[in-house]
């Protein structure tokens, strides 16, 4: 082989890294699974909404109507009794939301005043999905109001020219879960309640990365300069070299997650005095228990990407290399960052639920949608599961510490073979 191929050779082999395309490889996923979420999002917008309908009115306004919902909407249940519709509409066989005519809409627009229409909306979740089924009922009821001044043009109903612009007058209340919050669509709610859900996903990113990058850089420039080989040389076991080292970290990353939660708190309490919506006069808002789940799903999230930028650290062969070496944590936190976004965790296909919840960060990211939603139970699971995830990786952490690997980068065919459970349990407190 020429000089010129083994140059290029040589540059190709110290390029194509797993530092360099494990990050790429990430961010191609993320922008695949985004891109099928907004074609899920495109589909799912050109569909008709799915309605229950009950119209008490008898007359010629409320069969034009039901003609014209039967035109706009897709009408999946068709009833008499309001209290029989609301309950079939939270059984989820009323479709998206239950629209009530009731029997005077006709008599009330040939007195001179609009006809009131009362829409109830179930609210399955939070992101922008859940507000997706609203604002199609919200269109066809548009499309409805703008027939009955059409039919009330043509066949000179009125001579009000202001009633023939308005004829509806819509009530709104939205079942969320348990929680009726009346006056208010799901598209309200959910502009209320994603930006107080957007904010704890970035704060886990912040500290993630400022945390972690800590952690690696500090591994880089022990190893650069050459204090490792003599930290390692002390009469201090590996074990507590390493736990040393995480809970130095762990520490600096729990005063910024306190200090993120007090940020938190003042953010909501403010949110609260601006919004339209009174979220604790429907139990909507945060409590003092709600912020201590964050804050220790916050914290163990912490201590799993801490647990894991260690191994990534043990690979960095100097301080420049560290800087890059975080992406692959910044990556694996941007997925569920992103689908938050769109969807709470209930919502998700169970495949999806699987992929999202196996990487700890999403834990705090979903943890304010699921407190709201009730599921306090996902809350805890998330907990466990990263305090499980955090006590593995700091073993695996542990292990690699006390073999070749942590000064050579590579590991020997002989440590292969012992790289096992029983193996890295059982070695795990020697030296």
């Amino acid at each position: 082989m020429s000089g010129l191929g083994r140059i290029f050779w040589k540059e190709v082999r110290e390029l194509l890294t797993p530092a360099t395309l494990v990050p790429i490889i990430i961010m191609a996923i993320v922008f695949a699974m985004l891109g099928s979420a907004f074609g899920g999002i495109q589909e799912e917008m050109e569909e008709k909404a799915q309605v229950g309908l009950i119209i008490d009115d008898e007359g010629v306004i409320g069969d034009f109507a039901r003609a014209s919902l039967n035109a706009s909407t897709t009408i999946v249940y068709n009833g008499t009794d309001l209290v029989e519709g609301r309950a079939m509409l939270m059984d989820g066989e009323a479709g998206d939301a239950l629209i009530y005519i009731p029997y005077n809409f006709t008599s009330n627009l040939l007195g001179g005043s609009p006809g009131w229409v009362q829409v109830f909306y179930h609210m399955k979740g939070t992101g922008l999905s859940s507000s997706l089924d609203s604002g199609k009922v919200g269109g066809a009821l548009d499309t409805l109001s703008t027939d009955i001044s059409y039919a009330m043009i043509v066949s000179n109903f009125t001579s009000n020219a202001t009633l023939v612009l308005e004829p509806m007058v819509m009530s709104s209340t939205t079942f969320l879960n348990d929680k009726e919050v009346e006056g208010v669509t799901p598209s309200q709610l959910d502009a209320v309640l994603s930006q107080g859900q957007f904010i704890v996903p970035l704060i886990v990113m912040l500290v993630i990365i400022m945390a972690g990058s800590m952690v690696i850089s500090s591994m880089g420039n022990e190893k650069e300069n050459k204090t490792l080989e003599t930290l390692l040389t002390l009469p201090v076991k590996r074990t507590w070299i390493v736990l040393g080292k995480l809970a130095g970290a762990a520490v600096v990353g729990l005063i910024v997650s306190m200090i993120y939660m007090v940020g938190l708190g003042f953010y909501y309490s403010s949110l609260a005095g601006t919004s339209e919506i009174d979220l604790e006069k429907y139990a909507l808002a945060l409590g003092i228990e709600d912020y201590v789940l964050i804050g220790i799903s916050l914290f163990l999230a912490l201590l799993c990407g801490l647990a894991l930028c260690m191994i990534l650290g043990i690979f960095t062969k100097n301080y420049k290399a560290a800087q890059s070496m975080t992406l692959p944590i910044t990556m694996l936190a941007l997925i569920p960052m992103f689908i938050s976004l769109f969807s709470d965790f209930a919502s998700l296909p169970g495949p999806v639920q699987a992929l999202v919840f196996a990487i700890p960060f999403s834990a705090p990211m979903f943890a304010i949608s699921n407190i709201t939603l009730g599921y306090y139970w996902l809350v805890v699971a998330g907990i466990i599961y990263c305090a499980i995830f955090a006590a593995a990786t700091m073993l695996l952490a542990v292990w690699m510490f006390k073999r070749d690997i942590l000064l050579t980068g590579r590991v020997r065919s002989a440590e292969k073979k012992k790289f096992a459970l029983g193996g890295l349990v059982s070695n795990l407190w020697r030296k």
